[in-house]
């Protein structure tokens, strides 16, 4: 940052490396390590955490932004610095001589501009080729996560506003799975609801016989759902045996409980083909599961004076809100906040999670604002100023409109089902493959089941990277997320930031591969990766940014992140092979390395995002 003032000067001992920084977490974890022995060393009467970003400038490859403020807290005391220029100069000297930084230089009021070393770049991209990518994994502060997301109503139709909180919950999960994090996929299924009532008494008016039927009493479950409500809505001695309903299916009676337990039965498979679909993994814990945690939870919030009474209700009055939070209704019955905060109490003191994470519409903002402070002022969770665990997050987006610019539905106005637009999607695909294989005349060497699987690895994998790159923060603090106007053509193209010119990416890495006729697997071991051209070492220094990016995509909860940096790697890649021959030039052997490791990086991006890679296309 600004330029150079003083000329590069190798860093030298101090103090011991620590084992720490053999191989350990992130690049940017290492270089902090580093940077923290060298603060020791440098200011050792103050405690400070070590600022190391990614450098932007053209002075190194990282930079330690601590010496203006640590110029702050020691002038006027005495110290022999005379401005921050000279803290940073100590800090460049004092950083532990070792194989990972090259040089380190200063430049304006104390920026340390560090170089990595190419020789260590390529050794630890080898290592990663032989020992595996897991070995990049980054090292985060929790060791156990709930992630609640997906969460469909029983009895009614997934439709795409589920999807975006399906895909991102889940590759949430993937990558702090891939960071060695423990994660409990919560589908928190609404299970338990006043439209159990109605359905109920439905399907006995009906069927009296239901139960000899079984599931062709109800068949399609939406049409039953619709004719159920519309009687509801316009019977009002029908909705008066509902409501009874509800009372004798909460209250246990066995006949009630065996017709709700059916309709759950059904409207799960439905949902279980649409997660097969997906590929994701989820663990039902619905609203029924906490019902019965939820009268000893209000009973402790009780005891400390937190709920009172209002209108006929129970109430927790929460500061900075106008309304309140009601935990019991004017009739008895429980809500969402009572059922939520005997989910909270659950996750924190049984399963023991230190982050819990609910991936859920930005206009539940309000609830999970309120629900949380509520949980603050039980004492469950600390103030998040002091950003300690466990703590809690609510990761927001926002509505999926159409071209019209209105919310995405079909044209006869009803919410899309999600699998219908994954059949779509996968359709698509599979006419735009069959059409530019058949026009460059390769037709004939794809088999029917290379056809059916790639289409469906680029169409869901269509799907998958375009609700990902739309779900970005306008504004982290206050998950504000945008709207994403949907577009199979804008999704399934081939230029640009999407999964299918991904794809492409990496099918044309792998031909690179095939047509060198090298083992690559040998070359892993017995070949060396050099670092010579300056395109050889831009992409090998991002290949080893991987687990910062993932790092960052965690802690921030942005799955976008990834995605970019996927795109990012591409362009990289493309570069490198434009200005470096690979196949036929002396260095071949390693470039080709350099080429599997781009391939490997981009296909552990593939599977954290839920996409299935493409070998040829």
């Amino acid at each position: 940052m600004g330029d150079e003032t003083s000329t590069s000067a190798s860093g030298s001992a101090q103090e011991p490396a620590a084992p720490a920084l053999q191989g350990a977490g992130s690049v940017k974890q290492q270089i902090s390590n580093l940077v923290a022995l060298s603060l020791r060393a440098t200011v050792p009467e103050v405690d400070v955490e070590p600022i190391v970003e990614v450098c932007t400038g053209k002075f190194g490859d990282y930079q330690c932004n601590n010496a203006m403020g640590l110029w702050s807290k020691v002038k006027g005391s005495g110290t022999s610095f005379k401005n921050p220029n000279a803290i940073g100069q100590a800090i460049a000297k004092n950083l532990p001589a070792c194989d990972v930084i090259e040089s380190a230089s200063v430049a304006g009021p104390g920026f340390v501009n560090i170089v990595l070393s190419k020789s260590w770049v390529a050794k630890r991209i080898q290592d990663m080729l032989v020992n595996g990518i897991t070995t990049w994994a980054s090292i985060l502060p929790v060791k156990r996560v709930v992630l609640d997301f997906s969460s469909p109503n029983i009895a009614k139709e997934m439709h795409v506003g589920h999807l975006r909180s399906t895909i991102i919950g889940d590759t949430l999960a993937r990558m702090f799975e891939f960071s060695n994090v423990e994660v409990l996929r919560r589908n928190h299924v609404g299970d338990w609801g006043t439209q159990f009532g109605m359905l109920i008494e439905f399907l006995f008016e009906k069927f009296p016989n239901w139960e000899e039927l079984g599931s062709q009493a109800i068949g399609d479950l939406q049409v039953f759902y619709k004719a159920s409500k519309q009687r509801f809505d316009e019977d009002a001695e029908f909705k008066d045996r509902a409501q009874q309903a509800v009372v004798r299916l909460q209250g246990g009676e066995e006949k009630y409980r065996a017709a709700w337990k059916k309709i759950c039965e059904i409207s799960r498979n439905e949902f279980d083909q649409v997660y097969k679909l997906l590929d994701v993994q989820l663990e039902e814990k619905g609203e029924s599961f906490y019902n019965p945690y939820i009268p000893q939870v209000l009973e402790k919030l009780s005891s400390q004076g937190l709920i009172e009474e209002s209108e006929g209700a129970r109430v927790i009055f929460i500061q900075g809100h106008q309304i309140p939070l009601i935990v019991v209704k004017r009739d008895g019955g429980f809500n969402y906040a009572s059922t939520d905060l005997a989910a909270l109490w659950y996750r924190l003191n049984v399963e023991k999670a230190e982050w819990i994470i609910y991936v859920t519409d930005v206009g539940q903002q309000q609830h999970f604002d309120m629900f949380f402070k509520a949980a603050r002022m039980a004492g469950w969770l600390p103030d998040p100023k002091e950003k300690k665990f466990p703590k809690t997050s609510h990761v927001g987006f926002g509505l999926v409109l159409g071209a019209d610019g209105k919310r995405f539905r079909t044209r006869s106005t009803e919410v899309v089902r999600l699998g219908d637009l994954l059949d779509e999607a996968k359709s698509r695909s599979k006419s735009e493959l069959l059409q530019r294989l058949t026009e460059n005349g390769k037709i004939v060497d794809w088999t029917d089941e290379e056809l059916e699987q790639t289409s469906k690895a680029v169409g869901y994998g269509a799907v998958n990277h375009v609700f990902y790159l739309q779900c970005r923060y306008a504004d982290l603090k206050n998950n504000r997320l945008t709207n994403y106007t949907f577009s199979f053509d804008q999704m399934l193209s081939d230029k640009g930031n999407t999964a299918v010119y991904l794809q492409y990416a990496h099918a044309r890495i792998c031909s690179i591969i095939r047509k060198s006729n090298m083992d690559v697997e040998e070359l892993k071991v017995s070949g060396n990766i050099s670092l010579a051209h300056p395109d050889e070492r831009v992409l090998g220094l991002y290949l080893i940014r991987y687990a910062e990016i993932v790092e960052e995509a965690c802690t921030n909860l942005l799955p976008s992140v990834l995605c970019e940096y996927l795109y990012n790697l591409s362009e990289m890649f493309t570069r490198f092979y434009t200005n470096c021959q690979v196949v036929g030039s002396p260095e071949e052997p390693s470039r080709l390395l350099l080429c599997e490791a781009t391939a490997v990086v981009m296909r552990q991006c593939f599977q954290l995002l839920g996409i299935t890679p493409v070998y040829k296309l």
